[in-house]
């Protein structure tokens, strides 16, 4: 009942920036938390950062703490991804994902988009 689409990615070279924006679209009312993950070839998907819908409170997986920011516009319904000082172990498909729970944590979210590219070279 929620529909996320991701965008924004691209190929860029190492220390450059990415946004990535993920509006929501459906029973955006029964989002709590929304995250984004990214899942590098031949590696598992990881968690990179969540966000509270309604208090912005936010979370960070270490590898991308100082450089990476989850931001949201509740009303664009659209989470936000800003990637700064690149490297090229960020390499991956980033994905979009909301969930009913408030818990910011590692845990199974609910609706996930697409995927979008982001290559970083070096």
């Amino acid at each position: 009942q929620v529909l996320l689409v991701e965008s924004g990615g691209g190929l860029v070279q190492a220390g450059d920036s990415l946004r990535l924006s993920c509006p929501a679209s459906g029973r955006t009312l029964s989002i709590a938390t929304m995250g984004w993950f990214r899942q590098a070839p031949g590696k598992e998907r990881e968690f990179v950062a969540a966000i509270s819908w309604s208090g912005g409170s936010t979370y960070y997986a270490d590898s991308v703490k100082g450089r990476f920011t989850i931001s949201r516009d509740n009303a664009k319904n659209t989470v936000y991804l800003q990637m700064n000082s690149l490297k090229p172990e960020d390499t991956a498909v980033y994905y979009c994902a909301a969930s009913t729970s408030y818990y910011l944590g590692i845990h199974e979210y609910d609706y996930w988009g697409q995927g979008t590219q982001v290559t970083v070279s070096s």
